[in-house]
């Protein structure tokens, strides 16, 4: 269920192309002052007869140099939409913690291919050990962080919202269709 006041709102690219997501005093800004358009809404007003908008349009390409995703803790999360990486269990934000997969007292280093969400329990019994003496496997490989991880992301972000769906791929193991605006 979507959060009316506290949800974002996706920002498309003249082209389609998502771009980013922003506030929806921002979206509603860029509305007011026509840079933008509204793509889809709620149905019910908020501003001035401005209905409330989940997917917003730019009226004008704007070029989005590629770029790197920073390695956050918040990234490394969605990047695992909030599941362990040992037991597979969603949890709330707060519940998880990061797990170096090899540990730091090892030699381990902060870099998206050694960084895990993982549950207190598991981060517990795993401890300083490597995955070879604490007896436990990883059931997904942590990916390193590419030109794609953004988008990544933000599918991850935007798999709440039916509205975004269709402006969003998903691949065929999701359960959301691939449609394009």
């Amino acid at each position: 269920m979507i959060n009316v006041n506290n949800s974002g709102v996706l920002v498309l690219n003249q082209a389609f192309e998502p771009v980013s997501i922003c506030a929806l005093r921002r979206a509603l800004t860029m509305i007011v002052k026509q840079t933008a358009d509204i793509q889809e809404d709620l149905g019910f007003e908020v501003y001035r007869g401005i209905p409330r908008p989940t997917v917003i349009r730019l009226k004008r390409y704007r070029y989005i140099p590629v770029r790197m995703q920073v390695l956050t803790r918040k990234n490394i999360l969605l990047r695992d939409r909030h599941r362990c990486s040992y037991c597979d269990k969603p949890f709330h934000p707060g519940a998880l913690t990061l797990d170096h997969v090899i540990p730091r007292c090892k030699g381990g280093r902060d870099t998206w291919e050694n960084l895990v969400s993982c549950c207190v329990s598991c981060n517990r019994k795993k401890a300083d050990k490597s995955l070879e003496e604490s007896g436990m496997t990883l059931l997904r490989k942590p990916r390193p962080a590419t030109v794609h991880t953004a988008r990544h992301i933000l599918r991850n972000l935007g798999a709440d919202d039916p509205t975004w769906t269709k402006y969003l791929f998903y691949d065929s193991s999701e359960s959301a269709a691939v449609t394009r605006g």
